[in-house]
């Protein structure tokens, strides 16, 4: 499908269903979630950020961006360690890890004069991978190593919904290697990670402005059929305020200074969702998935939900000033909380 992205940086592997009427307003979509209705099935109404967020946005990517470009040094040199790099394909889940998988590959380009292949498909939680999308991959390349990327992780879901997935896929005799790598671990749930710190990456504070101008992903009956790919929606009308290639841009400029990279690794603990069990049994939350934990879950809740109330760990402040801005924007209370291995937790309204 069409994104503002160059097809030199990624294909995306989606339908196109910019012509459907998909978006629900946030209490109805929030109403909806809760009463049984997949997530998957509508898109949000893509909440515009006012003009001092925005401007946020641009001062913490200025102050972030050689940060970033060394986490992902890191994770490119880790995949490059464990995968034989004439052979990766880079597959990045729509929508937060596909600028993440852009810049490793064009770090790897950089680095070690290699075009590695690099493709978005979609993953839905409870649904799992878009099937089709890996199908068409692996026919197109027939002996590839396929590393699935993401921007960073929360409690775990996606990780644990990729290894399902992988699973389904080996017994139609698809071996594919489940390992996720991500920018930032905060869950401790990723074996390949740029770090473990709970701190703001500028792609998780916009959406589709900072995605290539695509939706959040769908599968829908009505619109995706057999033999379809996951859908998502190019939303040209956006276009005047779209950051996409700014933001990689802005990054990738510091690949040529980064430092030397340590590969050591902490192993795989779950510290996330220790964390997240405690909320739940601390602010009695019935459900599971109304918390949002880490800096990017938390501000997707802020951006498109029903938030509750937001908890902070002020020891991490500096990471916070978007998340403080969003919640006095929208009235949504701020509570202390520093039990967590996270810098901040995102609580969803229960309304059923």
């Amino acid at each position: 499908m069409k994104t503002s992205y160059s097809a030199d940086d990624v294909l995306f592997l989606l339908k196109d269903l910019s012509d459907a009427d998909l978006e629900k307003d946030t209490l109805m979509r929030e109403q909806l979630i809760q009463q049984g209705v997949h997530y998957s099935t509508m898109l949000p109404q893509e909440f515009q950020p006012s003009e001092a967020y925005i401007e946020l946005f641009h001062r913490t990517l200025a102050q972030y961006s050689k940060r970033i470009a060394q986490n992902i040094a890191t994770v490119a040199e880790m995949i490059v360690a464990h995968k034989a790099i004439d052979e990766v394909v880079l597959v990045s889940l729509a929508r937060a890890g596909t600028p993440i998988g852009i810049l490793i590959k064009r770090y790897l380009a950089q680095k070690y004069k290699r075009n590695v292949p690099h493709y978005t498909v979609s993953i839905i939680r409870g649904r799992g991978i878009d099937e089709n999308a890996i199908r068409y991959i692996t026919a197109q390349h027939r002996t590839a190593q396929l590393q699935f990327i993401d921007g960073w992780t929360g409690k775990g879901a996606i990780t644990r919904e990729l290894t399902a997935s992988c699973e389904r896929l080996r017994t139609q005799g698809i071996e594919i290697d489940d390992t996720l790598a991500v920018l930032a671990d905060p869950g401790h749930c990723a074996k390949m990670y740029g770090t473990r710190d709970d701190f703001l990456i500028p792609s998780a504070c916009l959406n589709s402005t900072v995605s290539g101008l695509v939706s959040r992903t769908v599968l829908n009956d009505d619109w995706i059929h057999d033999g379809d790919f996951h859908g998502a929606k190019y939303y040209a009308h956006l276009a005047e305020q779209d950051v996409s290639a700014y933001y990689i841009k802005e990054i990738a400029q510091h690949f040529a200074s980064v430092a030397s990279v340590d590969l050591t690794t902490e192993p795989v603990t779950w510290l996330g969702m220790k964390s997240v069990e405690r909320i739940q049994q601390q602010f009695a939350i019935q459900h599971m998935n109304h918390i949002k934990p880490g800096v990017g879950e938390t501000t997707r809740v802020l951006l498109r939900r029903i938030p509750w109330k937001i908890l902070v760990n002020p020891a991490h402040d500096a990471e916070l000033q978007h998340i403080y801005m969003l919640a006095e924007e929208r009235g949504v209370p701020v509570e202390v909380y520093t039990d967590m291995s996270y810098s901040c937790c995102g609580l969803i309204k229960e309304l059923v």
